[in-house]
C-alpha cells in the first residue's frame, strides 16, 4: 500500500510519497512512489501512484512516451488539463492491455493518481485520476488530494490547509499527516519524497528524499507526539451528572433523562432488585459532603 499527498496552494504545489509496498506480511519492497516530467523553463510536471505496482508502472512510461490521439503528449500538452486528459488515455491504454489477464487471475485492476504541475502560461493545477481514467482537478474549496491510506493524515490536513497557506507550512502539514500515517499503518513506510514547487519556476527547486536519520522528520515526530500529547493532558476530564446550570464542562446533568437502549433480561434471571441505585452526584464523586 501507499500514501501520498498533494496540495495546490496561492504560491505553489506540495507533493509527499511514501515507498513501501507490501506483496505479503513477509514480502516488504521499497519502490519511489512519485515521478516528475520537466522540461525547465517550459513545464513542470509531477505524477504520484497508489495501487497495483505493475499497473503505476506501465502507465508512468507510457506517459513520458506516448503520443495520444490528439497528436499531443504531455510535453507538447498546450494546458494540464490536456496533460491529464494524456494520463488518463494512458490509465485506460494499460486497462485495455492487461485488465483481462488480471482478472483471469482474481485480480482487480486497481490504481489512483495525483497529477499536478504547471505548463508556461497558465496557473498551477492539481488532479486526481482514477482506475477509469476520468478525474477531478483540485478547487479552493478542495485544495489537495490524497490516494493510498489517505484517512491517517486526513484531519490534520483538514484543520490547518487553505489556499492562503505558506508553501513551508503546507510541507510541514504534509510531513505531520505522513507521520500520523506511518504511526497507525504499517503498510506505509519510508524513505519519503517531498518535492516543494513556487509558483512560475517552471523547474523543479525544492525535492528531498527523507530517510528516518533526517533531522527535520526526526523532530516532527518527536514534537508532534509530545504536543498532542500535552494538549490531551490539559482538556478538562468530563463532567457526570452537573447540578442543571452547571456552566463549564458538563457532559450530562441531572436534569437530563438519557438512557441506552437495554434488553431486559428472562424472567429466569432478572434481578428482584427493582430500584437501582441513583446517580451519583458531583459532589460525591469528589468525596465531598455536600447534600443536594
Amino acid at each position: 500500500m501507499t500514501y501520498c499527498v498533494a496540495m495546490r496552494l496561492d504560491t505553489g504545489l506540495v507533493f509527499l510519497s511514501d515507498s513501501r509496498t507490501n506483496a505479503g506480511v513477509d514480502q516488504v519492497g521499497t519502490f519511489r512512489k512519485m515521478t516528475v516530467y520537466e522540461n525547465p523553463g517550459d513545464r513542470m510536471m509531477v505524477l504520484m501512484t497508489s495501487g497495483n505496482l505493475s499497473i503505476s508502472q506501465s502507465i508512468r512510461q507510457i506517459i513520458g512516451e506516448r503520443t495520444a490521439a490528439s497528436g499531443k503528449s504531455v510535453w507538447t500538452a498546450n494546458s494540464m488539463y490536456e496533460a491529464a486528459q494524456i494520463v488518463g488515455e494512458a490509465v485506460r491504454a494499460v486497462y485495455e492491455r492487461d485488465a483481462k489477464s488480471l482478472r483471469d487471475f482474481g485480480i482487480d485492476f486497481n490504481v489512483s493518481l495525483i497529477f499536478g504541475g504547471q505548463i508556461k502560461g497558465e496557473r498551477c493545477r492539481l488532479f486526481q485520476v482514477y482506475a477509469a481514467g476520468n478525474f477531478i482537478e483540485a478547487h479552493n474549496e478542495n485544495t489537495y488530494f490524497q490516494i493510498g491510506e489517505a484517512k491517517y493524515g486526513k484531519p490534520i490536513i483538514d484543520r490547518v490547509i487553505t489556499p492562503a497557506t505558506p508553501l513551508d507550512e503546507a510541507a510541514k502539514c504534509a510531513l505531520i499527516s505522513m507521520d500520523s500515517t506511518l504511526r497507525s499503518n504499517i503498510s506505509v513506510g519510508l524513505p519519503l519524497d517531498l518535492l516543494v514547487y513556487e509558483s512560475e519556476r517552471l523547474a523543479v527547486t525544492r525535492f528531498v528524499t527523507i530517510d528516518d536519520k533526517n533531522r527535520y522528520f526526526q523532530m516532527i515526530r518527536a514534537t508532534w507526539g509530545q504536543q498532542l500529547k500535552s494538549v490531551f493532558e490539559n482538556l478538562s476530564d468530563p463532567v457526570w451528572n452537573a447540578v442543571p446550570d452547571a456552566a463549564a464542562n458538563a457532559l450530562s446533568t441531572s436534569a437530563t433523562a438519557s438512557q441506552p437502549v437495554r434488553v431486559p433480561p428472562p424472567h429466569s434471571v432478572a434481578s428482584t432488585d427493582m430500584h437501582p441505585a441513583p446517580p451519583q452526584t458531583v459532589a460525591q464523586q469528589n468525596g465531598g459532603d455536600s447534600q443536594h
